[in-house]
């Protein structure tokens, strides 16, 4: 009895594992085919690698400053007894600022006006004996007009008239105007102040023009050149965006690797100097091989681009180039007029089954 059921046993597990390798078999002989059928194809959108003209966008911030910005400055030392002007106030060129005691130096001008006549009545006294054609002192000969100068000089005619002129610059000195027009700004004393030749009076600023001086890496440098365009905003972005041309280029690189560039604006928008911006300079590039920014992933810190072939995504390793915000430059990897996907590529893997989306 007891062989009987041993025998069974047996029989059982026999049974057991020779069904589980037929299973074993069918399964392995399941194609690979069917596993990728089964998988959904990503839904992606796509774009184009085309060859064209490449705008190379080069940012830069700076601030906006007035093309012509002149400090005044108190040219003698008194009391200023007139202020005409305050901050924010418009003003033209030639127009009154301010006034200073001009009593001191009507006083030296009076005084030199009498020296001059002194100086002429010696003058005329000494010119009264003069020959008529040249004069001979001692071994040298004069002409009638250096003569009359030497006796300018010794009857004190030319220190005098010297004099009155330097006395007439003195009375000018006080009263003070602009030299330029635009708007007052940082005024710097009062009424009734006792001023200092050298001070500071205020600042006037011609709004009407203004530059933005911005620092360029080295390497972009070559990318750019006078007459260019630039678009301009301020930090803030309270304004709407001005269009400006580089005037000039610093020939000379800083510390820090950097050029300054300056840019004229052809309008002001009200922006006012001092104001932080930012510029945005546009640098054509001819003939470069571009795709979407999108199309571009980052695997292993290495750039990716996916191509569309067969209903599938195709792994490409590429060489990228400058960038512009919406397009990047392919100096190597794929050709041009190449499908390319430009949306849930980030996790997409080598020939995985793709689906292009209509929106």
């Amino acid at each position: 009895m007891m062989y009987r059921f041993n025998f069974y046993g047996l029989l059982l597990v026999f049974i057991f594992f020779w069904s589980c390798k037929e299973e074993e078999a069918k399964s392995e002989e399941v194609p690979m085919e069917t596993f990728r059928d089964e998988v959904k194809p990503t839904g992606v959108l796509v774009g184009n690698s085309e060859r064209k003209s490449f705008d190379y966008l080069i940012n830069a911030t700076g601030k906006i400053e007035a093309a012509e910005q002149i400090q005044i400055v108190v040219e003698k030392t008194g009391y200023l007894v007139e202020l005409l002007v305050e901050e924010g106030q418009q003003i033209n060129a030639g127009d009154l600022i301010a006034k200073l005691d001009n009593s001191e130096s009507k006083f030296q001008l009076e005084k030199a006006k009498v020296d001059l006549r002194s100086a002429e009545a010696q003058y005329q006294d000494e010119r009264a004996g003069r020959p008529t054609r040249y004069v001979e002192i001692g071994e040298d000969s004069l002409s009638l007009r250096d003569f009359d100068d030497l006796i300018k000089a010794k009857s004190g005619l030319l220190k005098a008239e010297i004099d009155i002129r330097e006395a007439e610059l003195n009375l000018e000195k006080s009263v003070i105007k602009a030299p330029i027009s635009g708007t007052v700004a940082d005024v710097m004393v009062r009424k009734g102040s006792m001023v200092n030749s050298g001070d500071e009076l205020c600042e006037i600023i011609s709004s009407n023009q203004l530059i933005m001086k911005v620092k360029v890496l080295e390497a972009d440098i070559n990318y750019i050149k006078k007459g260019q365009k630039a678009e301009v905003e301020p930090v803030s972005g309270s304004r709407e965006g001005l269009i400006g041309t580089v005037t000039s280029i610093n020939p000379k690189v800083d510390e820090n690797g950097l050029v300054q560039v300056t840019i004229q604006l052809n309008q002001h928008g009200g922006l006012l100097p001092g104001m932080n911006a930012r510029a945005v300079i546009r640098a054509p590039q001819n003939n470069s091989l571009v795709v979407p920014k999108p199309a571009v992933v980052y695997r292993s810190g290495r750039p990716v681009v996916f191509t569309l072939e067969n209903d599938e995504a195709i792994w490409n390793y590429v060489e990228v180039g400058k960038d512009n915000g919406r397009e990047m430059e392919i100096l190597d990897g794929i050709a041009e007029n190449k499908t390319v996907i430009i949306s849930n590529n980030v996790q997409l893997a080598h020939q995985a089954p793709v689906q292009i989306l209509t929106d």
